[in-house]
């Protein structure tokens, strides 16, 4: 049985994931992760767990052969539940969710657990690690000291500058909701003290050509262009904006391959951007990050790969 990590509100990729394992007769169970409260009947042991579902469907460790970490959500506390418990009552459940999924270590993933968590949770190291393995990165820092900003700003930005929030605040595909890339000019600056209160990822605005959404799944390459040359990011920019396929040069290939297999990432949704100076600049990898415009625009197999890669993995492990 694949398992299948993912939230409540998922549709579309994870639709088409569990259509084609269904053409494969590979068993497969849905485990959305925000509802991993008192929704559900969970019970951990040092070896096992088992679980029931808000839906009545019943989980057992050992069941499990491989598992797909789609996406992990914010778990939902009950409208019941007192404001004062609500602390406690997230940070236990996270804990039993973390025991959870550990114990399934031993089987495949997309990503692995522990792997994914360090390297989503940390922008500076994928930009170290991409610019060991020869890909070109923006000079960056990751600061809450406003001076510090501002001196750099004057040193490395010739008068504009993209502040990004180490995080995504999105939920969907084509970036509604979307909370991350603001771009800074001299005139934004006066006010640049208030960043002691939220620490921002500051790197140069850079001229663009366009942007990639890149999707890498074990060695193989799905890749989107989208001609936004005006704006920041193209899922804040306004406009009708279409994908169309892209072949990446073999060179960079390289580099992103070396550079996920030091990672440990089997897959990753890479965020690249073709500048003017005919240089290609990497931004960031975000291990579960969206790719069903990919597929549905473009017809890109996505999600049909990655249970392939599950359903190989999973035989040799056996």
């Amino acid at each position: 049985m694949i398992l299948c990590i993912t939230h409540s509100r998922d549709f579309y990729n994870i639709d088409l994931f569990f259509e084609y394992l269904t053409t494969k007769n590979i068993p497969y169970f849905r485990l959305n992760s925000d509802q991993l409260n008192s929704a559900q009947k969970i019970s951990i042991s040092q070896n096992s767990f088992e679980l029931t579902d808000e839906s009545g469907k019943i989980l057992k460790s050992k069941d499990v052969t491989a598992v797909w970490h789609r996406k992990s959500w914010r778990i939902d506390t009950p409208p019941e539940l007192d404001e004062e418990y609500t602390k406690i009552f997230l940070k236990e459940y996270a804990t039993l969710r973390y025991n959870l999924f550990t114990l399934l270590e031993h089987v495949p993933w997309i990503n692995p657990f522990e792997t994914e968590n360090k390297i989503d949770g940390n922008k500076m190291l994928q930009l170290k690690i991409a610019e060991k393995n020869g890909l070109s990165i923006p000079e960056t820092i990751f600061s809450n000291d406003g001076e510090v900003v501002t001196s750099f700003f004057y040193h490395h930005c010739n008068g504009k500058m993209v502040a990004k929030l180490h995080g995504v605040i999105s939920k969907s595909m084509s970036g509604e909701n979307l909370l991350s890339t603001n771009i800074i000019d001299e005139d934004s600056l006066e006010n640049i003290a208030d960043i002691e209160y939220c620490p921002m990822i500051f790197q140069p605005y850079i001229e663009k050509e366009y942007e990639l959404r890149i999707v890498y799944l074990a060695e193989e390459f799905f890749t989107g262009k989208i001609n936004n040359s005006e704006n920041a990011d193209w899922r804040i920019a306004k406009g009708n904006y279409l994908w169309s396929e892209y072949d990446l040069p073999e060179n960079i290939k390289a580099g992103l391959t070396a550079m996920m297999k030091e990672m440990g990432l089997y897959m990753g949704a890479i965020d690249m951007i073709r500048g003017k100076d005919g240089k290609y600049y990497f931004l960031e990898v975000n291990p579960q990050g969206e790719w069903g415009m990919l597929q549905k625009d473009l017809n890109f197999p996505i999600a049909q790969r990655i249970a392939d890669n599950l359903i190989k993995r999973m035989k040799t492990n056996e």
